[in-house]
């Protein structure tokens, strides 16, 4: 029975387009200054603290590849995308049951295992059409504008984001289970992607305290070091991937025993 798992991804399919949309355009804008940025990054960077660039994981400005890595998924990508995974994950769950839609799914012939494994797999819709979509926009990009990006570099800043993106999804989900209402899961979920986050750039600038950030999901994908340095950590993306499964595997235990 792959029924929820369809009309899951039929859910996502617009919200996906959308923020693939949002991506595209703010690619346009911030390539369209990378021209004239980098004539005059030299004195533009010396406005800037030290710590600020130590803070966001920020270097080599003056390259596309650089400029990338701090404009478009410094922020955009790990904040904003983080966040959107985070917000679908807390729906999954507690919107079907506040219109009662879990009862009747529940009644059919499928275990609630396979409800949130379905749910979750759904993902591979935004997953698919973000990733695609913004590594042909920022290839076809930075192409116009005479600064071709690696390609192999670009494709895995996404390939290993997607296991920081999946513990996201899954810090949604295990709130989507715990709380009764959608609104509460939700904030709550944007709330903790947002201050792990918060703590792991601010551990950065802080003297002997950087191994607080490390229960930072952000701490194990790093966007510089993949973009400008072609440095690639599956062993970060490994352990992503291991608290991943753990949130699943906790999520399906809560739900199984869960009164709905």
């Amino acid at each position: 029975m792959t029924s929820i798992l369809r009309n899951e991804s039929r859910k996502l399919l617009r919200s996906s387009v959308i923020l693939t949309s949002v991506f595209a355009l703010l690619s346009v804008m911030y390539l369209s200054i990378f021209p004239e940025f980098k004539e005059e990054a030299e004195e533009l960077l010396a406005a800037f603290p030290e710590f600020f660039f130590d803070m966001f994981g920020i270097a080599e400005l003056d390259t596309i590849e650089g400029f990338i890595a701090a404009e478009v998924y410094a922020f955009f990508w790990v904040i904003l995308v983080g966040i959107y995974f985070a917000y679908i994950g807390a729906g999954f769950v507690s919107k079907d049951i506040k219109n009662r839609k879990m009862d009747l799914t529940l009644s059919n012939p499928v275990s609630r295992e396979s409800v949130i494994l379905q749910k979750i797999g759904a993902l591979w819709v935004p997953l698919l059409i973000l990733n695609v979509g913004v590594v042909v926009i920022l290839y076809v990009g930075t192409s116009l504008i005479g600064e071709p990006i690696e390609l192999i570099s670009l494709i895995m800043v996404h390939l290993l984001s997607t296991p920081y993106l999946l513990v996201c999804a899954g810090i949604g989900l295990l709130l989507s289970i715990v709380f009764k209402k959608v609104k509460p899961a939700q904030v709550g979920a944007i709330g903790i992607v947002f201050i792990l986050w918060l703590i792991e750039s601010v551990s950065k600038v802080v003297p002997n305290y950087e191994w607080v950030g490390y229960i930072s999901p952000s701490h194990y994908f790093d966007q510089t070091e993949i973009l400008v340095y072609q440095e690639y950590s599956f062993l970060d993306a490994s352990i992503l991937l291991i608290a991943f499964i753990v949130l699943l595997a906790l999520s399906i235990v809560l739900f199984v025993k869960k009164d709905i």
